[in-house]
């Protein structure tokens, strides 16, 4: 998916490939969940659905803007480090403790990202993309945010709801600025764009039927193969060479994750309690 927007957002812009994405989502997830004439969810569902959609939209425009400016390799690996972000989160919203192992991996994880700015910098990419690596760093915060949200989520809704109702809020937020931004697709964009809201529905269920079987932190290191379809498709799309300074960053942010998640699993009773 992140090589079909970036395509579309060098082509119409950030807004409209997000929009008309969107919008084609929300028609896609509406015929799985209404089919099955479900109840409407309850209030607190109902917050945490809007919450959640304004944070990922949030994201969503940062990390495609930035996306648009720097190779798809260096933007998912800045993104690895939203994870780590993520125990802090956990912190103040499910009241866990800061261990020694999150403090270490932040330290190494924040070389990591150096790394990366560094090989960027190397290579003269100019200021430009350094607003782009920027914004998608905001972006990981953003997602940090939406991992505890997401596991929160699971708890009270199953997978075809949350990606109904994410595709809607996500639509809706985006539409409110349509009559000022909003530019009709030419017919040539719009088999890609309706092939990008197919996986980003798809990717709305199947990480919401996936945190609704697992720990946050036992699911997040998996999302580390991302670098790898990233630096593939990179190169055969876009031909994007993979630096040697952001593979290395990419590991280091990876290793410290990884290595700071590796403590008691957070009991599914404080999670439901936080919800």
């Amino acid at each position: 998916m992140d090589a079909i927007m970036k395509g579309l957002v060098l082509d119409i812009g950030v807004y409209n490939a997000l929009l008309w994405r969107s919008l084609a989502g929300v028609a896609i997830a509406a015929v799985l969940h209404l089919a099955r004439r479900p109840a409407w969810p309850a209030r607190a569902t109902l917050r945490l659905h809007a919450l959640r959609g304004l944070v990922t939209t949030g994201m969503a425009v940062l990390f495609f803007w930035g996306l648009a400016r720097v190779p798809m390799a260096q933007a998912v690996a800045l993104t690895f480090i939203a994870p780590l972000i993520a125990l802090f989160f956990a912190r103040v919203m499910l009241g866990e403790p800061i261990s020694r192992r999150a403090i270490g991996g932040s330290v190494a994880a924040s070389i990591g990202v150096l790394l990366i700015f560094s090989g960027q910098a190397r290579v003269a990419a100019g200021p430009d993309a350094m607003w782009g690596a920027g914004a998608i760093l905001c972006s990981a915060v953003c997602y940090a945010y939406n991992i505890i949200l997401m596991r929160r989520q699971s708890l009270l809704a199953d997978a075809i709801e949350v990606a109904f109702f994410q595709s809607a809020a996500i639509a809706l937020l985006l539409a409110l600025a349509a009559p000022f931004l909003a530019v009709a697709p030419a017919a040539h964009h719009v088999p890609p764009l309706l092939f990008a809201s197919v996986l980003a529905v798809a990717s709305l269920f199947l990480l919401s039927w996936a945190y609704a079987r697992a720990e946050a932190n036992y699911l997040a290191p998996v999302e580390y193969t991302a670098f790898l379809w990233a630096s593939v498709l990179g190169w055969l799309v876009f031909g994007e060479v993979v630096s040697p300074r952001t593979v290395a960053g990419a590991v280091l942010i990876g290793a410290a994750c990884i290595y700071s998640a590796r403590r008691k699993a957070v009991p599914m009773g404080n999670l439901e309690a936080a919800t």
